[in-house]
C-alpha cells in the first residue's frame, strides 16, 4: 500500500516540478536595508530619533496621539498588561481578578496575564472565522472580570466594537492584540484602535517587518507615560519630576517598576521604510490569496477537500498567511499529509498554537480546568497555514501549491 502511495505521488509531482514555498518570503527591499545601514553607519544605533519618528508616523496613520515602539510584539503585550495593573493607573486590575482570553492564542498573549496574577477564563473560537464570537465573550463577563484580551486572528476580527461597548459599560480594560492584523479594519475603523491598549508586531513573517519589533498604542497621556517608564527600567527623564527629588541625580530618577524592552534605531528605520508600503503589501496579499484559492477550486481534482476562513461581517482583512482547513474526512490523515507536503517544499505551520489549553505549559500552570473548546479543537485537528508573500506569486508556484495540496486524495 505504501509503495502504491509513493507511486501516485511521483506521478502527481515529478521531482523536476518541486519548488520551495516558504512560510515567509524575503520581504526586505534594498531601500529597507539601506535605511538600517544608514543608522549603522551613523553609529547611533540605540533607541533615538528614528524610533521617535516611527512612533509619530505610526500614531498618525491610526489617528492616535500615543504610540510607543518596543523590541517585539510579545513585549508590547507584556507592557500592556503590566501597565493595566500599575499603581500609577486609576482604573487598574489587581491580583486575583479575572481575565478573558480565547483558547486559540499565542503564548505571549496569555502569559503576561498569568504573570500579573489574573485568573484566566478561556473562551472558544468560531472555526469558520478563527475569532471569538462577541456574544460568547460578553456572556462570560462577571463582576470579577477586569480584563478582556482580544486577539485579531490572522488579519480578521470579531465584532470588537460590540465588546468595546460592554467594556466601557463595565469599566473593563480591553487589550487588543493586533499583532497579526496590522492594517485590517472593522466597520471602517482600523483594528488596533479599539483597545485601551493595542499591540502590534513587526516580526519577519508579519504584514510589515523590522526583523523584530513591536508597537503599543493607548488612549491617553497617563497610560503613555506609564508605558514609557515601564519600557525602560521605570526611568523618568522628566525635569518636572526630577525637581521633586533634589537629593537625587536628576539623570537617574526611577519612578516605577520596569523592564528593558527598548528597540534599536536600526529596527525603527527599517520599520519606517516597510510601513510606507503597508497598503501595497495588503493588496498584493489579497490578490495572492484569491489566486491560490481560485487555482484550487478550478482544478478538475477539486472536491471540497479544504475550506477557507470566512471573512466576518464588516471586516476588511489584512492577511498575514493563508489559513486552510481540511475537510473532516481527512482528519486522521493530517499528520501524514503535512509531512508529505513539507517534504515537497511547501512549508506549513499550525494555526497559531491550536487549542492552547492542551499545551503542556497550560497544564503545568493548571490553566486547563477540563472545559471543552470544540472550536479550537477543530482548528487544531484540521487547520494549517501556508505563506502569503507581499510580492506577486509566480504562476508556476501557484500551480505547484495546487498540485501539492490536491495530493491529499492519494492518502
Amino acid at each position: 500500500m505504501k509503495s502504491k502511495k509513493k507511486f501516485l505521488h511521483n506521478i502527481l509531482l515529478p521531482k523536476k516540478e518541486n519548488y520551495f514555498y516558504p512560510l515567509s518570503d524575503d520581504n526586505l527591499s534594498k531601500d529597507d536595508l539601506n535605511a538600517g545601514i544608514k543608522v549603522l553607519k551613523s553609529k547611533k544605533i540605540t533607541m533615538g530619533d528614528q524610533t521617535s519618528l516611527f512612533e509619530k508616523i505610526f500614531a498618525k496613520k491610526f489617528n492616535s496621539q500615543y504610540a510607543l515602539m518596543v523590541n517585539s510584539g510579545s513585549s508590547a503585550n507584556l507592557l500592556s498588561v503590566f501597565a493595566s495593573c500599575n499603581p500609577m493607573r486609576k482604573n487598574r486590575f489587581k491580583r486575583g481578578d479575572h481575565a478573558i482570553i480565547q483558547s486559540l492564542c499565542w503564548p505571549t498573549s496569555l502569559w503576561p496575564l498569568v504573570q500579573a496574577g489574573l485568573k484566566i477564563n478561556f473562551v472558544d473560537v468560531d472555526p469558520k472565522t478563527l475569532n471569538v464570537r462577541a456574544d460568547e465573550v460578553i456572556n462570560m463577563i462577571t463582576k470579577k472580570t477586569k480584563v478582556i484580551l482580544i486577539i485579531n486572528v490572522l488579519g480578521l476580527s470579531t465584532d470588537i466594537k460590540k465588546i468595546r461597548r460592554f467594556c466601557n459599560l463595565k469599566k473593563i480594560i480591553l487589550i487588543e492584540d493586533n499583532c497579526e492584523a496590522l492594517g485590517a479594519k472593522f466597520d471602517k475603523k482600523y483594528l488596533g484602535t479599539f483597545g485601551d491598549f493595542s499591540t502590534f508586531s513587526f516580526f519577519y513573517s508579519h504584514q510589515i517587518t523590522s526583523g523584530e519589533g513591536g508597537m503599543i498604542m493607548c488612549k491617553n497621556k497617563e497610560d503613555f507615560e506609564i508605558l514609557k517608564s515601564l519600557r525602560s527600567h521605570g526611568w523618568s527623564r522628566d525635569k518636572k519630576i526630577a525637581n521633586k527629588y533634589p537629593n537625587l541625580d536628576p539623570r537617574y530618577i526611577f519612578i516605577n517598576s520596569g523592564f528593558n524592552l527598548r528597540p534599536t534605531d536600526i529596527q525603527a528605520a527599517i520599520g519606517i521604510s516597510q510601513f510606507q508600503k503597508l497598503e501595497k503589501f495588503k493588496k498584493t496579499r489579497v490578490d495572492n490569496r484569491n489566486r491560490i484559492i481560485k487555482s484550487l477550486k478550478s482544478n478538475p481534482k477539486w472536491n471540497d477537500q479544504f475550506y477557507f476562513i470566512k471573512v466576518p461581517k464588516k471586516t476588511l482583512p489584512s492577511y498575514m498567511v493563508l489559513p486552510i482547513m481540511m475537510n473532516s474526512f481527512y482528519a486522521n490523515k493530517k499528520k501524514e499529509f503535512i509531512n508529505y507536503i513539507e517534504s515537497k517544499g511547501l512549508q506549513t505551520r499550525p494555526i497559531i498554537s491550536g487549542n492552547f489549553t492542551k499545551q503542556p505549559s497550560s497544564k503545568l500552570y493548571k490553566l486547563n480546568k477540563a472545559k471543552k473548546f470544540p472550536g479550537a479543537d477543530e482548528v487544531q485537528k484540521l487547520g494549517f497555514v501556508i505563506g502569503l508573500p507581499s510580492k506577486k506569486i509566480e504562476k508556476k508556484k501557484i500551480d505547484f501549491i495546487t498540485k501539492v495540496l490536491l495530493s491529499i486524495d492519494t492518502f
